[in-house]
């Protein structure tokens, strides 16, 4: 189950996750990033990871359209906040991969410090 948050930033697209990523989640977050970057140019993302047990086929499809027909240029910064040790290593694999993107990996207990870094940017 996905749910959009309000944490206090225009143009932060802000989301909770819990258990696996549906088409329609992903079509909401990439619906909201859209309309954000419309009025704002650049967007912050901030996932909040309380468990992840996969990814429908359908939601990567519809990432990759987002990808390819707004690109990746709106997103300056990403926050991913979660206490499972094994996303951290991906957050770092994409923050390499994704050179002009800000990519940090949070804990739950620094939730405020991921907050601040989305504010910074």
């Amino acid at each position: 189950m996905l749910t959009m948050i309000n944490i206090g930033i225009d143009n932060a697209v802000a989301f909770t996750l819990s258990g696996k990523v549906t088409e329609d989640d992903m079509k909401r977050v990439l619906m909201d990033a859209e309309a954000k970057a419309v009025d704002h140019g650049g967007i912050v993302i901030y996932e909040e990871i309380e468990s992840f047990s996969g990814i429908e086929l359908a939601a990567i499809a519809e990432e990759l359209k987002y990808l390819v027909h707004a690109g990746i240029k709106h997103i300056k910064q990403v926050a991913v906040v979660t206490d499972a040790s094994w996303i951290e290593k991906v957050v770092k694999i994409e923050d390499v991969l994704f050179r002009d993107i800000d990519i940090q990996y949070f804990t739950f207990a620094e939730k405020p410090q991921a907050i601040t870094f989305l504010q910074l940017q």
